[in-house]
């Protein structure tokens, strides 16, 4: 039996495991705005945005990174990303551009 504990032991050192788990972050679109503007997350951590207006829609995207403009979020509906690379990254609402904020994945 203490072999097996040592051997377990010494595993562990050569190859830590992580046993963070990732998270889920909400952002609220509301009066105009993504709130919080701008999240700090760790990799592999998901955000999800809900539109929390009463009467307009919405959309997240990514224009920076190529993205297409995505479909709209109507009152009550959610859009979620998982990031996996570490950087910044800023986002806007097509409908409406001066809405803007960042996320910020660290590694």
């Amino acid at each position: 039996m203490f072999k097996h504990k040592a051997l377990i032991a010494t595993i562990l050192i050569i190859f830590p495991i992580s046993f963070a788990s990732a998270e889920t972050i909400e952002v609220d679109i509301y009066k105009f705005e993504f709130r919080p503007q701008e999240v700090t997350i760790n990799s592999g951590d998901t955000i999800v945005w809900v539109n929390k207006e009463k009467r307009q829609y919405h959309n997240v995207w990514f224009e920076q990174l190529g993205d297409e403009e995505p479909d709209y979020l109507f009152p009550g509906d959610k859009y979620e990303k998982t990031f996996a690379d570490s950087g910044t990254f800023p986002y806007r609402c097509g409908p409406h551009p001066e809405m803007t904020a960042t996320v910020i994945v660290k590694e």
